[in-house]
């Protein structure tokens, strides 16, 4: 099958032919339909998250079930399924105290001395979560959930890591309360579906902050009610101005940079919350006014993959975005081949694009 493969850090994807193995146990081939280009394989790609190489990535896809191992009982062949990089054990603390998104089990790869399941010409090649950037997928069964088969799977793939970041980061990890103000700092993908969770929540005011225009219009027709551009000057500044002095219930920097989460603690309002979206790289730190934090107490939330149960979650976005709820088609800034994906990384550090999505043959 055709794979993009990161041979080494801070260089294109080569576009090879690889071969994948045939589902054992409980795992899951998988064809792939779609892939959204997330900027955690950026992330990679240029050394901010430790992966090891030759390495397959992507980990936002859409497919449809090719084929089973003996052992799955979850899925069948012919399923429509979004994969997700939680996959999750079943017996952890996290799974059984309703927080599996938390969870870090073994079984996401293969284990003992069977064949890899991504190889080529006998070199085994490391999975990165699903591996999407890939024709197919081979994946354990709790990698997946399936979903309506009318959802157009394209749309569907952004649901596996952005979207579900994002909503979930205004509804299940801050639960954003019925007129409740907030701001979102970052209108990418991740940053506009947090904005689209604090609509759906019923928020009184919504602010999008960001430093290019045309994200800021995209983001005031998702349900932004006010825009800041941080080019005008203190965007912490302009938010306090917005609201009166006081700043916001809820501010969600969905960036992963030092001076946005400084942002976001300021433009907290007292008893207000940053509330942490974007990932910055593993090494970094961040300073920030703990007397401010103190006194005020404001509160800091670390939001991960928008604290999923994905097997519950995913399906109820399925149906906000099949009753109108949820606008995804307006989030996708082109689809693309496989063989256009170093183009799309480069318009993704330029900020060029809000989601480019892989769309495969077949």
């Amino acid at each position: 099958m055709k794979a993009a493969v990161l041979r080494e850090l801070n260089a294109p994807l080569e576009i090879e032919e690889i071969q994948i193995d045939k589902p054992c146990g409980n795992e899951v081939l998988t064809r792939t339909v779609a892939s959204g280009i997330c900027h955690s394989d950026l992330s990679v790609i240029e050394g901010k998250i430790p992966m090891g190489t030759p390495c397959v990535l992507g980990h936002e896809p859409a497919g449809i079930v090719e084929a089973v191992g003996p052992d799955v009982t979850e899925v069948a062949v012919g399923d429509h399924v979004i994969g997700c990089l939680n996959a999750w054990c079943g017996t952890c603390e996290y799974c059984l105290t309703g927080r599996p998104h938390l969870c870090l089990p073994t079984i996401i790869g293969r284990v003992g001395d069977g064949p890899p399941r991504l190889s080529k010409g006998g070199e085994p090649l490391i999975q990165f979560a699903l591996s999407s950037f890939a024709e197919y997928m081979l994946t354990h069964e709790r990698a997946l959930v399936k979903i309506r088969d009318d959802m157009p799977l394209d749309r569907a793939a952004l649901i596996g890591c952005g979207v579900t970041t994002g909503i979930g980061a205004a509804l299940k990890t801050a639960r954003v309360e019925p007129g409740s103000t907030t701001a979102v700092i970052g209108c990418g993908g991740v940053g506009l579906s947090a904005l689209q969770g604090c609509r759906i929540a019923g928020a009184g005011r919504v602010i999008a902050v960001d430093n290019q225009s045309w994200k800021l219009e995209l983001a005031r027709n998702l349900g932004a009610t006010d825009v800041v551009d941080a080019n005008d000057g203190d965007p912490v500044a302009q938010v306090k101005e917005l609201t009166g002095g006081a700043g916001v219930d809820y501010a969600f920097e969905c960036i992963g940079l030092k001076p946005t989460i400084q942002q976001a603690v300021g433009m907290a309002k007292k008893g207000g919350a940053a509330v942490l979206v974007g990932v910055m790289p593993v090494f970094e730190t961040v300073e920030l006014p703990a007397a401010d934090i103190t006194l005020s107490e404001k509160r800091v939330l670390g939001s991960f993959m928008g604290s999923n149960a994905f097997r519950r979650d995913m399906p109820h976005y399925v149906d906000y975005y099949l009753d109108g709820r949820l606008r995804l088609d307006e989030m996708i800034s082109q689809r693309i081949p496989l063989d256009e994906i170093n183009p799309a990384f480069d318009a993704m550090r330029k900020g060029e694009v809000a989601r480019s999505v892989i769309v495969f043959d077949g």
